[in-house]
């Protein structure tokens, strides 16, 4: 039975997103360690009071796609938790940035500062923490 025309579309955009999808990395200061899953999802969950966690603009997509892969959690539930997290005071919420490059200068500049960025816009002055799969 031939592909019909909104199934090939359907697909060839599924395989399109999945491509994208791999590209996402976790950055930090070129001085700083590697983090597991684990500790991003504590980072950007205001669960690591010694790290900055930074975000980008909350209607870019790859905030979107960054926080489903790194806390298993949709846009939503992730406000839920910061909520929570700065009403009882343990943390802030990250401070939003307008790009990657913007991501990857500030982390360039703060040995605690974490952030998410393509991989396609990564250089020398940052180092990627944690590679999603």
């Amino acid at each position: 039975m031939p592909f019909r025309k909104p199934t090939a579309a359907l697909l060839i955009g599924l395989a399109a997103w999945s491509a994208r999808a791999g590209e996402l990395v976790v950055i930090v200061h070129p001085d700083a360690p590697a983090l597991t899953k684990e500790q991003v999802a504590d980072v950007f969950l205001g669960r690591a009071p010694r790290s900055l966690p930074l975000d980008q603009l909350h209607d870019a997509p790859i905030r979107a796609q960054f926080y489903r892969r790194a806390t298993d959690r949709d846009l939503a539930q992730v406000r839920s938790v910061w909520s929570r997290v700065i009403f009882t005071g343990k943390a802030r919420m990250p401070k939003e940035y307008a790009d990657s490059a913007a991501v990857k200068k500030a982390v360039a500049a703060n040995p605690r500062a974490v952030g998410y960025i393509e991989k396609s816009a990564l250089d020398g002055s940052v180092r990627v923490a944690y590679e999603f799969e």
